[in-house]
């Protein structure tokens, strides 16, 4: 279940899922941009919904470095919808439903809260390059402080 098939330099199989804009869409469709794919449990949850803000926040900057921003949780399109217009993010959020791009990633993992297990996503970013080969990744993440990070990534 989370063994994990990315590694850093290796090429990220291409992979194709419904967008927030309604089209399906391609890891191969950003090639010649760097790619900031950030998977996040849930849409509308208080720690998903700062980490997609301050992405929202620092978008302009990310882009200017040459970057794409890529949401991925397992909600489906109309909860994508609600959440982009409720809190105005300006990039794509995928659906992976079926946790294909998930498992591929080593995101989908057994959690526990409250003492109950489930399997779900472990928030985790990844920093794909211009030729589509994993360059950074950050597991298990803590929202403060992290677009940040991943800001700094970009522009290295």
């Amino acid at each position: 279940m989370t063994q994990i098939q990315v590694q850093i330099g290796s090429e990220i199989p291409d992979f194709t899922l419904p967008a927030s804009n309604g089209e399906h869409v391609s890891l191969s469709d950003f090639r010649g941009k760097k790619v900031v794919l950030y998977f996040y449990p849930k849409n509308m949850t208080p720690a998903c919904t700062n980490e997609a803000c301050s992405f929202r926040d620092n978008y302009g900057e990310l882009e200017r470095a040459g970057a794409v921003v890529l949401g991925i949780s397992p909600d489906p399109l109309k909860s994508h919808h609600k959440f982009i217009q409720k809190y105005d993010l300006p990039f794509l959020i995928l659906s992976d439903e079926d946790h294909t791009v998930s498992l591929l990633f080593g995101v989908w993992q057994l959690k526990k809260m409250y003492g109950r297990e489930f399997e779900g996503i472990v928030r985790s970013t990844f920093l794909i390059d211009e030729r589509g080969r994993l360059v950074k990744e950050w597991r298990k993440v803590k929202v403060a402080g992290h677009v940040e990070e991943v800001l700094q990534a970009v522009q290295s």
